[in-house]
């Protein structure tokens, strides 16, 4: 692939904040990101008023999950084949025509759930490939010196979204039911406009073209289960994300049988994107430490915070809890890229890059699945501690791998 916008490492790099294709490149990123948290609410709180079903607007998320698996695998290869730049504007005007369909469809009042899976499925495809081709799309734009540090303020971006994205779709929800989805439509097209606008500015050398048909679509799979160190990382960021998935769904339980307010469950359940937010700037401080160490350590104190998050103490309590547990996540998101994405070679990076995404996204529908099991058979503070156990064994199995215990930080690089 030969990237219509490219960079090279120069010594006298320009400062993020005063590059304008760094800047143009995170507003269209946060423009997507908050439409993303914005639907992750609109769309199933759609469904249940529109069927009086909770198990409806799972089969939303559960159609959003296996378009996102579908896609990863083709999105990776595309994104070594063609220019991320157009990619991810091909992702972003998807997710906005399939906002604008439902806002449409729901004024007029001939919304159905049929159309809401197609628009699952869509969204969690668009989803696959805007963010393969978003992260070489960052690397093109950003010198290597340079991009753990944007990392570190995509970081906010992310957290920020999270934070303010669940209580603006409610909001507008109240206000209008088609108004959510199209402000989600209006903050997607944002993105297509700040990601077109990376063409502009001085010229720069094209980087080398990457091949795409170097071992198929399953050329990043290979790539991570070839290298211990990988595998073993992989499987550990897995690991997290299962047990992690169906958390909130557990403490909402345990706060509704404590009487809390719906306000406070949800105020308690956004400190955990305010602890990502306070955890940004620790990121440079926090990669002091050897790679291996920070994720053992990151996933040995989830232990201790999942069991004392069964103690009834109310939705304060399980707030504090949730932002310190959240502290280390944009290191451990930053250390994924150094340790896994920026070792794979350039012309399988993006199947890199879906590779991880697939095997993260494989955890999630098995721990909400495990969850509501557990919910179902066993009393909520009973289940958190079987979240607790289960995050035990994950750091018992990093702790067992001795390459991650070894692994030291690479060489800078891409």
């Amino acid at each position: 692939m030969a990237d219509t916008v490219a960079s090279t490492v120069t010594s006298a790099a320009v400062p993020l904040r005063r590059n304008l294709r760094f800047q143009a490149f995170w507003a269209g990123s946060a423009s997507a990101t908050l439409g993303q948290a914005v639907g992750d609410v609109a769309y199933p709180l759609a469904i249940v008023t529109m069927t009086g079903s909770p198990g409806r607007a799972a089969l939303f998320s559960a159609a959003a999950v296996i378009g996102l698996l579908a896609a990863s695998l083709p999105a990776g290869a595309l994104a070594d084949r063609y220019d991320s730049q157009r990619l991810a504007l091909a992702a972003h005007a998807a997710r906005a025509a399939v906002a604008c369909v439902v806002a449409i469809a729901l004024a007029g009042g001939w919304l159905s759930l049929p159309l809401l899976l197609v628009a699952a499925a869509t969204l969690g495809a668009g989803q696959a490939l805007g963010s393969a081709s978003s992260v070489l799309l960052l690397r093109a734009i950003v010198p290597a010196g340079q991009l753990t540090l944007a990392l570190t303020q995509d970081e906010v971006r992310i957290n920020g979204a999270t934070l303010v994205g669940p209580a603006l779709a409610g909001a507008l929800y109240g206000l209008r039911h088609a108004a959510p989805f199209a402000f989600t439509a209006v903050v997607f097209v944002l993105a297509v406009a700040a990601t077109a606008l990376l063409r502009s500015g001085p010229a720069r050398p094209a980087a080398p073209a990457r091949a795409g048909g170097d071992g198929g679509m399953l050329a990043g799979l290979r790539e991570l289960w070839g290298q211990p160190l990988l595998r073993a990382t992989a499987l550990l960021i897995m690991g997290i994300n299962t047990v992690g998935a169906g958390l909130d769904l557990v403490i909402i339980v345990i706060l509704r049988h404590q009487g809390a307010a719906p306000w406070a469950i949800g105020l308690a359940l956004g400190a955990g994107a305010a602890g990502g937010l306070a955890g940004a700037p620790l990121v440079g401080f926090l990669h002091r430490l050897r790679p291996g160490v920070l994720l053992l350590a990151a996933v040995g104190l989830e232990v201790p915070v999942l069991a004392l998050l069964a103690i009834p103490l109310g939705p304060w309590w399980a707030a504090g809890l949730l932002l310190v547990s959240m502290l280390s996540v944009p290191a451990l998101r930053v250390l994924a890229d150094v340790l896994v994405i920026r070792q794979a070679p350039p012309e399988r990076r993006g199947r890199v890059i879906a590779a991880l995404m697939t095997l993260i996204a494989l955890g999630a529908p098995a721990g909400l699945v495990g969850c509501g099991l557990l919910l179902q058979y066993l009393p909520a503070q009973v289940a958190m501690l079987a979240l607790a156990a289960a995050m035990a064994a994950v750091a018992g199995y990093g702790l067992s791998r001795p390459e991650l215990r070894r692994a030291r930080w690479p060489r800078a690089g891409r």
